[in-house]
Formats: C-alpha cells, sequence, structure tokens
C-alpha cells in the first residue's frame, strides 16, 4: 500500500503522523512511504531522517494525496486538506466529529474510508489510541493553567503551590478519566490543594485509592459543582462522552460564582467542549476572558510538546496502522471489532452513532460498510 504522510497545517501544530522509526515498520513491510517535505520537523525528524528509512519525500502536499491509498496524520483535515481527498482513499487521524458539521460534509461527500484515532476501542471498553493524548493534554492543562493564573497574564496572581505560611492553589478537575487522573496527578506533584469530580463510583474509590490524603474526590452534582468551583483558582474540564460532543457543565451563569482571575481549562474543546464560554483557542492567543474568568482552550494541546507527544502517538496507532496497510481497511476491520469501532464516515456515510446522533444525520450500520 502507499501511504501518504502530509504536513500538520493547523495553528502550531508540530507533530507529524509518522515516526522515521514507524516509517521503517511500512517499508520493512513493502509498503511505500511518501512524506510531505519538512513534515517531521518539528519532532526535530529531518527529510534526510525519513530518506534514511526508505521513504520518499514530496514536495508538496498535494503531491501526498494524489498518491497514496492512505494518508495518516495527526489533526482533523482541514477545508484545503479534506478538498484533496478521494473517493475509497483511507484517511487514519483524529477527526472529532461531533461538534463539526462542517468537516463531516465534507467527509462525506470526498468518499473516503474516514477512521477516527479517538474512537477506536479496546478489550476494556477505553480509548487507546486517545489515552496517549489525554494523557498528555491531562498534564499540560496544568502547567497551562499554571502560567495563566500569572497576573501579568490576567489571572489572579497565585502560586500553584503556594509558600510555607500561604495556602496552594485550589485546583479542581471535572472527570476521573485519563485526563482528569493525569490533571490531578500534576496538580498533586506541585501541591496543590486538588478536588476531583466524578458521578462514577469505581471512579471515585479508585481515585480516592490512589491519590490518598493527596486529592479530594468528590460526588459531581450541580450543587457540589457550584460549591467547588466558587472557592477554586483553576478548574480542569476533563470530561469525555466517547465520540460525542461534550456536556456543557459549567454555564455563563455560573461563572458569576467564581473567584475573579479565576482559569478554567477546557481539555475537552476539540468535543465541542465542557463549558457554555468555551470557545477554541490557538497556542498563538491561547486565552480568552469572559465575565473576569480566563478560559484557556486550546484544541491542540499536545502540539506543543510535539516530540513527546508523536512518539506516545505513535507507539498506540502503528500497529493498528500496519494491519490496515497489510490487510486493507476492510479486512483489517473485519478482523478486530475494536479497529471497527473507529470507522467514522465510508462512501458518504456516517457510521459511527454518536456522531450520527449528536449531528442529526442518518446512521449507516457498520455491517453495511464491511458486507
Amino acid at each position: 500500500m502507499r501511504i501518504g504522510v502530509p504536513k500538520e497545517i493547523k495553528n502550531n501544530e508540530f507533530r507529524v503522523g509518522l515516526t522515521p522509526e514507524s516509517v521503517s515498520e511500512f517499508v520493512a513491510r513493502g509498503h511505500t512511504v511518501l512524506v510531505e517535505t519538512q513534515a517531521g520537523m518539528g519532532i526535530g525528524a529531518a527529510d534526510d531522517a525519513y530518506r534514511a528509512v526508505g521513504a520518499d519525500i514530496a514536495d508538496t502536499a498535494t503531491d501526498v494525496f494524489a498518491s497514496s491509498d492512505m494518508i495518516i496524520k495527526v489533526k482533523e483535515p482541514l477545508a484545503p486538506e479534506r478538498a484533496m481527498l478521494r473517493e475509497g482513499q483511507i484517511l487514519f487521524t483524529y477527526l472529532h466529529l461531533a461538534p463539526d458539521p462542517e468537516q463531516t460534509q465534507d467527509l462525506m461527500k470526498s468518499g473516503a474510508v474516514c477512521i477516527a484515532y479517538e474512537t477506536v476501542t479496546d478489550r476494556t471498553g477505553g480509548l487507546p489510541l486517545l489515552k496517549p493524548m489525554s494523557q498528555v493534554a491531562g498534564r499540560l492543562a496544568v502547567q497551562a493553567g499554571a502560567s495563566a493564573l500569572e497576573k501579568a497574564k490576567g489571572g489572579r496572581g497565585v502560586l500553584i503551590g503556594g509558600v510555607p505560611g500561604v495556602r496552594a492553589s485550589r485546583v479542581v478537575v471535572i472527570g476521573g478519566g485519563v485526563v482528569g487522573f493525569n490533571a490531578a496527578q500534576m496538580a498533586v506533584g506541585m501541591h496543590a490543594d486538588v478536588t476531583i469530580l466524578d458521578r462514577n463510583p469505581d471512579v471515585l474509590e479508585r481515585l480516592a485509592t490512589h491519590f490518598e490524603a493527596g486529592a479530594n474526590t468528590v460526588y459531581s452534582t450541580r450543587a457540589t459543582l457550584e460549591q467547588e468551583i466558587a472557592q477554586a483558582d483553576l478548574v480542569i474540564g476533563a470530561v469525555l462522552v466517547p465520540g460525542s460532543a461534550a456536556p456543557k457543565l459549567i454555564t455563563r451563569e455560573m461563572l458569576s460564582i467564581m473567584q475573579p482571575g479565576a482559569v478554567m481549562v477546557d481539555v475537552a474543546i476539540d468535543q465541542g467542549g465542557c463549558f457554555e464560554t468555551s470557545k477554541p483557542t490557538t497556542h498563538d492567543a491561547p486565552t480568552y476572558v469572559v465575565d473576569d474568568i480566563v478560559h484557556y482552550c486550546v484544541a491542540n494541546m499536545p502540539g506543543a510538546v510535539a516530540r513527546t507527544s508523536t512518539y506516545a502517538l505513535n507507539n498506540a496507532t502503528l500497529p493498528h496502522a500496519l494491519r490496515i496497510a497489510d490487510k486493507g481497511w476492510k479486512d483489517a476491520l473485519r478482523s478486530d471489532p475494536h479497529l471497527t469501532a473507529g470507522l467514522n464516515v465510508w462512501n458518504g456515510k456516517v457510521t459511527c452513532e454518536a456522531v450520527a446522533e449528536s449531528l442529526k444525520l442518518d446512521l449507516t450500520p457498520l455491517t453495511a460498510a464491511l458486507a
């Protein structure tokens, strides 16, 4: 199979779909890999590093899309990239379609086979291709929030861990999944006063056992959420409904009970955000203020640490990408129901139930795509 790796064009996105080490795995199996020039510069991988493992280098993204059977990316394709997709071509990347009707319509019009990292499952019901970026984003959320709390950046002017004689900042993490756990882990390590809210008693028990006295765990209701955010210096939104738009847990009205200069980091922004006042931002201009509350809503947070993120992502995606290349997408999905769950759009139709429900589109059963 001919594998194409275009350079990411999203604002300040420095990750790349395949590392040179991953390319070597494809080449060893007899596949051809075409990498757009300078696609790997953000992780310190020059064109020569890709040539050394057998890749061909293309001058433009147009060449990559035109010559490849499967496109492997990191972020969802932007409009110029979607225009280059063709019928039957495989797209393997993050998509996050539920809050993005324009992208969904373009992918449907293209006729491409679109497999989303974020809805591939595993035997435990987890999301293994989303997990590494959730780990990165959770940890980055605390770093970003700590920076935004600085007075010169609009925050309250407080230090996350405090100092002797001055209390530590109060950090509230909404959601105890992978993002929330990693955010709490970082905040605890920085000696913050940490509270984690979740609605799953088993999750709360696991978190309480792990953190012991290092973090508070609270069952999430509207009342407890309001109590916690009213005292918070930093609020991290870490709620995920797989494939669906994130629920709006903090309304604009609730901002009035928060402390002026408090910071909210919405890690769920690529699924529409879990704060009513959230809107996507970029690494160029990561924050904005609504009702005296600083919002950080960068939709590609892991791009800031591109090398760590790319290698972590490739560790998870490579086995699946190789299976698709070796068997073809249909046989690869037939042989693995967990990979099948990643199919979001096929032949102009939506095959992911959560996406169809969120965008009020007709759902085509996965069995039809694999017939």
